[in-house]
């Protein structure tokens, strides 16, 4: 009998529900009461009632645990040093979308070997989201796979939708029902319109097919969510955070009945791709709250502990503390240009 299904299925194996790998990495009622203040926080910043700027800043992608925890303690000392002005937030990406190929993060490919134990995965980015809480620091990542929230989104803080995925319907159902504010950045090509759309449609109710804590096929109907907002992260042909620039993403987002809050992404496209150039980004990030722009809500920086990035290759160890996706500023840099950037919020009475 012919086959009609399944006909490029190599293998289907279970995976653990979700409300069995929350009860193996389980949260105390004092952590989760931190992150529900850290999301109040964080959406009195998106709604610039509190006039202080976040900062999402961390490595590209996160691959090992040391690295993980070495980073969020450094990042809390600064953090208390920043705090009245500027609310840290750490980057914490598991899953990396890719044009092409390459490795998609510690979810997929826990084991940087292509051998994609996914169960694991989960279970090692829930313990890293628990542990850098712990420690301290509010969590922001990307949510790339639909179902990956029902495993971690107790211990975010903050998420994002990408560039590849702000017009896909899927991500804004999911938007609107996640209990975080959410990020959508601009399309690839710098199109704003696309993020926009996202976000008045994130805003309002919607239905759709997901998964419940107990691993079962469900429907979700959500309420909409009203902290969704714009990420500037350039484009493949130029650079969007320049004060003109800004400008547009606010009179588009009024003009679709959004009220305007904008985070810009000081790498990827606004960087050209040039890692070093972060810090000419938020200088200028700084410069336009300094004078007074109302609708810029934060920034975000892709840092770690060791510059640069390196290749995963088979029996050879890797650096310390170095990203293996996008290139990263060191911590060096970091501590230096987020001081300064407080330097001159506090001098201008900005944020």
């Amino acid at each position: 009998m012919n086959r009609v299904s399944d006909l490029h299925i190599q293998e289907i194996s279970p995976l653990a529900p979700p409300k069995e790998i929350k009860s193996e990495v389980c949260a105390r009622e004092s952590t989760l009461e931190q992150i529900s203040g850290w999301r109040g926080q964080i959406e009195e910043i998106i709604h610039r009632r509190d006039r202080r700027l976040l900062g999402i800043v961390g490595p590209c992608s996160l691959h090992d645990e040391a690295g993980a925890y070495d980073y969020a303690r450094r990042l809390k000392e600064l953090s208390a040093e920043v705090e009245d002005r500027i609310l840290l937030i750490m980057r914490a990406y598991f899953e990396k979308p890719r044009t092409v190929l390459g490795w998609r993060g510690l979810i997929l490919d826990p084991h940087l070997d292509g051998s994609y134990d996914i169960e694991e995965g989960i279970r090692r980015a829930r313990r890293m989201l628990l542990t850098i809480s712990e420690i301290g620091m509010p969590v922001g990542t990307e949510v790339l796979d639909p179902i990956i929230p029902q495993y971690i989104d107790d211990l975010i803080s903050w998420a994002a939708i990408g560039a590849r995925t702000t017009e896909s319907q899927v991500h804004r159902n999911l938007a609107s029902g996640l209990t975080i504010p959410v990020g959508f950045k601009n399309s690839t090509s710098g199109n704003l319109k696309i993020a926009v759309n996202a976000i008045k449609s994130s805003m309002y109710p919607a239905s759709f097919i997901g998964v419940d804590p107990s691993g079962l096929t469900a429907v979700y109907r959500t309420t909409g969510n009203p902290s969704c907002h714009l990420i500037l992260r350039g484009g493949n042909s130029s650079p969007n955070y320049y004060e003109e620039d800004v400008e547009e993403a606010v009179a588009l987002m009024e003009k679709a009945g959004v009220v305007p809050s904008v985070i810009i992404d000081c790498s990827h496209g606004n960087s050209s791709k040039r890692y070093t150039r972060q810090n000419r980004v938020l200088r200028s990030v700084v410069d336009q709250v300094s004078l007074g722009n109302r609708w810029i809500s934060g920034f975000m920086l892709e840092s770690y502990i060791t510059e640069g990035r390196q290749e995963v290759r088979e029996g050879q160890p890797l650096t310390y503390g170095m990203s293996i996706t996008d290139p990263c500023i060191g911590w060096e840099e970091t501590q230096r240009i987020v001081r300064k950037a407080y330097q001159e919020l506090e001098k201008e009475g900005g944020a």
